[in-house]
């Protein structure tokens, strides 16, 4: 259930494998965050969101006119709970332990994703190029050695640049960086509601099915399992829950009480003839965005925001961030094109919920993917073919295990 990334990916695992597949959704294919990401396969990435000090970088973060994070007050209260979980995820061994998990999985990426998408087409939307975070000052840079000294822990490839070596890896930027930090194994994905889409009919092409069908409720009776929209009901051997930031309260039907909440990001979208500015993503560790050059456009993503699933989106604060976004890159020509809102599902350790729910064992759970969606919905959906097969998926589940919490 889900038709974002993470579901395409299982169902068109488990139709390699030879099982039927109907593959659900409330809307459409890459209708939720799988659509708006910053189109980044981040290969090996180790580096949980609660990291040492978070705390007080929120607080600090909350006290800026264009702060990168926000949290609406009429959800605080609702966010609470999460949240003093997320700041004990920020104890130093909770990081080491978390970034190693975190890696044992993106580690597959970039390998997930060629073994899924083989001689399939779709390989024309995913590029080299890798993934640039840049600094305006050594004070930042020394700021995040905590990240370097995991990937360090971790041996995950990376370079460290300076300003010239930042020029000549991208001539357009304004020579204001001083230091950059380049991760040459990650990759590109130019147009992500294209490559969802693509696998979705890839699905289709090879005997699955897609269905519109917005679940109300989850119950097992008699080895099968039935699932009730409003007016109408499907019944399957199995089914996997893959459904983002909505999994909370379908986990909860049966059984697992998941702490899930919401990470909202935004988008924005400039002008086609902006995207030969770069030939990468970029990350402003200083702004803390992406702009990413796509097919479409160049994509402005970014920021957090607690406010829930249901609330209205505010897109004052990412409009804020395109004067800022024309300082590092001066050639930045037009106005916005289009604005976009999502809803990341993020646990507090910064891991997905990988695994069997605590009614059944036809019932599994593959969700919670917070920022790393993209790069994890291939590798997330091969480890629940080999679940569903009986078959050793080569890496230990433990770290990933609904009932963690």
């Amino acid at each position: 259930m889900g038709a974002g990334v993470v579901g395409a990916s299982v169902a068109l695992a488990l139709r390699r494998d030879g099982h039927r597949v109907t593959l659900i959704d409330r809307e459409g294919p890459c209708a939720g965050a799988s659509f708006g990401n910053a189109g980044a396969i981040v290969n090996g990435s180790c580096t949980p969101t609660a990291m040492p000090g978070i705390v007080t970088d929120a607080l600090r973060m909350l006290g800026r006119r264009h702060s990168p994070l926000s949290i609406r007050p009429a959800y605080l209260h609702k966010a609470v709970p999460w949240l003093v979980r997320f700041a004990l995820e920020s104890r130093r061994s909770r990081v080491i332990e978390n970034a190693r998990n975190l890696h044992a999985l993106t580690d597959r990426a970039v390998g997930s994703w060629r073994q899924l998408t083989h001689r399939s087409g779709l390989g024309d939307l995913i590029h080299e190029g890798g993934w640039l975070t840049v600094y305006e000052s050594e004070h930042s840079f020394e700021k995040s050695q905590d990240e370097r000294d995991l990937m360090d822990a971790n041996n995950v490839p990376y370079e460290v640049l300076f300003a010239a070596d930042i020029q000549d890896l991208e001539g357009n930027l304004a020579p204001i960086f001083e230091r950059g930090v380049f991760r040459k194994n990650s990759l590109l994905i130019s147009n992500p509601f294209r490559l969802i889409q693509g696998m979705v009919d890839m699905l289709l092409n090879r005997g699955g099915e897609f269905r519109r069908f917005d679940v109300q409720s989850i119950d097992c009776c008699d080895g099968k399992i039935k699932i009730r929209a409003a007016s109408e009901s499907l019944v399957a051997d199995k089914i996997v829950i893959a459904t983002g930031a909505w999994s909370k309260s379908l986990a909860a039907q049966v059984g697992n009480n998941i702490p899930l909440e919401t990470e909202r990001g935004y988008h924005l979208m400039l002008p086609a003839r902006n995207s030969g500015l770069l030939s990468r993503p970029v990350y402003s560790a200083e702004s803390s965005f992406v702009l990413t050059p796509m097919e479409s456009g160049l994509r402005l993503a970014g920021l957090d925001e607690f406010a829930g699933v249901e609330a209205a989106p505010d897109y004052r604060r990412i409009r804020r961030l395109l004067p800022e976004a024309k300082r590092l890159l001066p050639g930045i020509e037009g106005s916005e094109e289009s604005v976009w809102m999502g809803c990341r599902p993020s646990l507090p350790d910064s891991l997905p919920v990988i695994g069997f729910a605590a009614q059944s064992r036809n019932i599994l759970y593959a969700f919670g993917h917070q920022h790393l969606g993209m790069t994890l919905g291939p590798a997330t959906g091969l480890i629940i073919a080999d679940l569903v097969a009986g078959r050793n998926p080569g890496i230990d589940l433990a770290p990933y295990r609904p009932d963690r919490f």
